[in-house]
């Protein structure tokens, strides 16, 4: 196969706990990508070190802690890839993700981007009461999800960067953009990807981010509402 070049992006803030497992499953790839980028988010713990310490194809970029929104915004002004794959610091890639979405861009040429399926876990080390509290979650499954998209760079600055304002649901405000502006994209039935429930995942650590996602909803609703208007008056 004649592999375009993939930049993927990792944004960590202390998650040194599980950083090392996520870059060995993106290094693990049967398509590897060109470049492996971790971006630090204001870490007080290893993380950085442990992703220095991996060496090339990996390269750690730094910043304040901005949130995880910035930290992908960072990485993608660096990347050199004309690929763009996100992965969170706690979750897992199947070792054929790239290149079975690598092969649905080659079978068609006008698919800007490619989801896969998704399925969480509940990780290892957690106690019997911790993991029952997130077995409901565990059982649920999906595709949207950024650690399962691959996408052109072109495509991903024509829906443009990722909202630094949120702490929350950036990739949810992400696509809502992506879909208003018909961005081409297919799902692979595979499965793609492993999301790591714990203790610490980030909507457990600030609870309150469930404001963002309420904030989003309405504004999704707003752009519709704006949509249907604009189109009742064109017809």
């Amino acid at each position: 196969m004649n592999a375009p070049a993939i930049s993927t992006i990792i944004p960590v803030h202390n998650g040194a706990r599980y950083l090392a497992e996520t870059i060995c499953s993106v290094r693990g790839q049967t398509l590897p990508p060109a470049e492996i980028l971790v971006v630090d988010d204001g870490s007080t713990d290893a993380s950085a070190a442990i992703a220095r310490a991996f060496g090339s194809p990996v390269r750690v970029l730094t910043q304040a802690n901005l949130g995880p929104a910035a930290a992908r915004n960072l990485g993608v002004a660096h990347a050199t890839g004309d690929h763009l794959a996100f992965l969170d610091a706690d979750d897992l890639w199947l070792p054929d993700k790239l290149v079975r979405q690598v092969q649905v861009m080659r079978d068609d040429p006008a698919c800007e981007a490619v989801l896969g399926r998704v399925a969480n876990f509940i990780s290892p080390e957690l106690d019997k009461s911790q993991a029952a509290r997130l077995a409901k979650t565990a059982a649920q499954s999906g595709e949207f999800a950024i650690g399962a998209l691959l996408i052109r760079r072109d495509a991903f600055l024509r829906v443009g960067w990722f909202n630094t304002r949120l702490r929350h649901g950036d990739f949810i405000d992400w696509w809502a953009r992506a879909a208003q502006l018909s961005l081409a994209y297919a799902v692979v039935p595979d499965l793609v990807l492993r999301r790591r429930l714990h203790a610490t995942n980030l909507t457990l650590r600030e609870p309150d981010g469930r404001r963002d996602y309420l904030a989003l909803l309405r504004q999704h609703l707003s752009r519709r509402r704006e949509t249907a208007t604009v189109g009742t008056e064109m017809s």
